[in-house]
This record gives C-alpha cells, structure tokens and sequence, in this order.
C-alpha cells in the first residue's frame, strides 16, 4: 500500500533530495546498455537489479547523512506501452518490471527509511517519444489518453505519487495531470528548456505553467526544471508571481551542452560539482519554494551531495 499518497510529506516544505542521472550513470559509469536510454530494461536482469539498488542507496546514505527526506523514482521514464515494441517488450511484462520496481523502492524504504528521513516513492512518467521534440498537433485529449494506462497501472502499485520528467509543453503536461487526476494520484510536472531558458516549444516557464495550472485548476502539487544546465534559465527566474511560488524542485544537467550536443555525445561530461552547487544557489535564491533537489544528465550521487552540502548549511 502507498504510505504517503494522501499526505505528501515534502509540501510540508522540508528539504527533500532526490536521484541524480540513472541513465547517465548506467551507461558511462556503470557500462550497462540501456536499449533506448530505457532504465526499466535494469529490472530484467540479476546485474542490472542490483547495480540499480546500488545506486540507490548511495542517495539514501545521502539523504539520512543530511537529515533530510528522499524522493526515490521508479524506473519508469520510458515504460509506457509506446515503448514496448522498440524494447522488445510487451506492454504487460513492461508493467510487470515497474511493478517490481516499486515493490524494490518499498522495501528499501522499509529497511531505511527514519523520522528525521522519510522516502516518498515517485512513478516516473515521460513523453512518449523523444523528450526534445514538441509532438505536432497534440491535443490534451490524445495526450491523456496517450498516457492514462500507465498512469492507471502505477497508481495500484506502492508509488505515493507520480512525477513526469522533461515535458516540452503545456499540452502534454495538462493531458498527463487530468490522467493523474482521473487516477486520484498527485502528480508533480517537470519541464524541460533550451539552452534560451524555454521549453522546446518555445513557451516561457511562465507560460507553461499559467496554462497547466489554468487548465487543471491548480492540478499539479508542485512543479519542477529537469535535464537543463541552471545558466540556461537563470535569467528566465525573474520577479515575483504565483508561477515562481509553484516551482518547488530542480534535477538540473551537469554539462553546460544544448540537449542536441548531449544527444550526440559519446563521452560523459560530468561537469564541475562545486560550480553546479554554486548555481543551485542562486537558483535558490530566486525560487523561495526551492526544496526538492536532484540532479538529471551527467550527475552522480557526488553532485547531489555537493548540492546538499550548499544549500542546507543555510538552514
């Protein structure tokens, strides 16, 4: 059963962390293929499991160092049925691998969860096709419906919540909360931006989330920027405004790369940790919601503690 799903413990406004880049780190650190930069493949294997929980736990050491809560995501971003051919998969072996990975994120919340370090589980959600392409024509209809079966499947697992990462657009951010919302299960939205500081759609932050929010009478609890370098869209954090207060998370990339230069790289650029810290600062300075805080692209558990370091020696 979902432990946190009618009581969200971080929109309380404590300090929460999250993972950094599961992708990333598999590929060119961990040197395990991800078939269509896929996590959920990991379930499928004996070695993949446990380099997954692996991984994992170093946040959790993080998170319980620091005295903080940890938001731990199921490796879901692309399980949805429109991946199931590309992977050679069907789509109930699909739900069967996410199911498992809710149930591994249940039991390492039972073994290490404390008071002081609550871990919320997180259904990871993502574009059904490539995350940097703005899909022509969508309507919110077709987008719901594109995503209402693994939002339905997710929802009867252990997953307190669901978070989808590196949206484009509005349309498809306002389609995915009514299908959360049809599901009865919180959703937090995640947006992704160029290297001007907006969505590849060419929508403001702004924008997106007055049009979302408009649409959805304030569906989403929180919002979040995933897989962008922070001196992309620093400056577009500007001011006051209803829409600033409702940005409460940051999963930011390590490298400064444009996602096409990132698409084409064969190396990891793992960045500068220490400068990235620095720029979660800033970020923090303008975001007075800032609380959830992770890394996307090229991060490692290194990063996030970094990060961690900076920012709750403040408090």
């Amino acid at each position: 059963m979902p432990k946190y799903r009618d009581d969200l413990p971080q929109l309380s406004g404590d300090w929460f962390l999250t993972e950094g880049g599961l992708e990333t780190h598999m590929i060119f650190i961990e040197g395990i293929d991800l078939p269509e930069f896929s996590s959920i493949v990991l379930l499928a294997s004996e070695e993949g499991r446990q380099a997954w929980i692996h991984y994992l736990e170093a946040y959790i050491q993080l998170a319980i160092e620091h005295g903080v809560g940890l938001i731990l995501d199921t490796p879901t971003w692309r399980a949805s049925m429109h991946w199931a051919d590309q992977l050679g998969m069907s789509v109930e072996e699909l739900n069967r691998l996410s199911a498992d990975a809710a149930g591994v994120l249940d039991h390492l919340r039972m073994i290490h969860e404390t008071p002081g370090s609550p871990i919320v589980i997180s259904g990871a959600l993502g574009p059904k096709q490539d995350a940097y392409q703005v899909e022509e024509g969508l309507t919110v209809e077709q987008a719901k419906a594109d995503h209402q079966a693994q939002v339905d499947f997710l929802a009867t697992t252990e997953v307190d919540m669901l978070t989808a990462y590196t949206l484009s657009n509005s349309t498809l951010a306002i389609g995915m909360v009514k299908a959360a919302q049809q599901a009865d299960i919180p959703i937090a939205i995640s947006f992704t931006l160029e290297t001007d500081g907006r969505l590849p759609s060419g929508e403001t932050l702004q924008e997106a989330i007055e049009r979302v929010d408009e649409a959805t009478e304030e569906g989403p609890v929180y919002y979040m920027i995933n897989c962008a370098h922070p001196t992309h869209f620093l400056n577009q954090l500007q001011g006051t405004g209803p829409w600033l207060d409702r940005l409460w998370g940051l999963k930011a990339n390590a490298s400064h790369k444009s996602h096409a230069e990132l698409d084409k790289a064969t190396e990891l650029d793992a960045g500068d940790p220490k400068e990235l810290a620095l720029l979660y600062g800033e970020v923090s300075g303008r975001l007075k919601h800032l609380r959830v805080i992770g890394g996307c692209c090229g991060t490692n558990h290194e990063h996030v503690g970094e990060v961690a370091a900076a920012l709750l020696s403040k408090i």
